[in-house]
């Protein structure tokens, strides 16, 4: 564990138990939040290529105009 967050967790120990499960309940789904984006991110890397594949071939084929 970091110093930092060592320290932050000092602090949390310090507040009421009802505030402490708040900060709890925040920290963890932030990091399933963290955890669904990035299996998210992962699961479409072929759909994304895919897609930059069609975007570069139609611009190369002259069927796009600039903004």
């Amino acid at each position: 564990m970091t110093q930092l967050l060592d320290k932050a967790l000092s602090e949390i120990a310090k507040l009421p138990a009802s505030e402490q499960d708040a900060l709890a309940a925040l920290v963890l789904e932030e990091l399933a939040s963290e955890e669904r984006w990035s299996a998210s991110f992962a699961e479409s890397q072929d759909l994304l290529a895919s897609l930059a594949e069609e975007a570069l071939a139609e611009h190369a084929a002259g069927q796009t105009k600039p903004l």
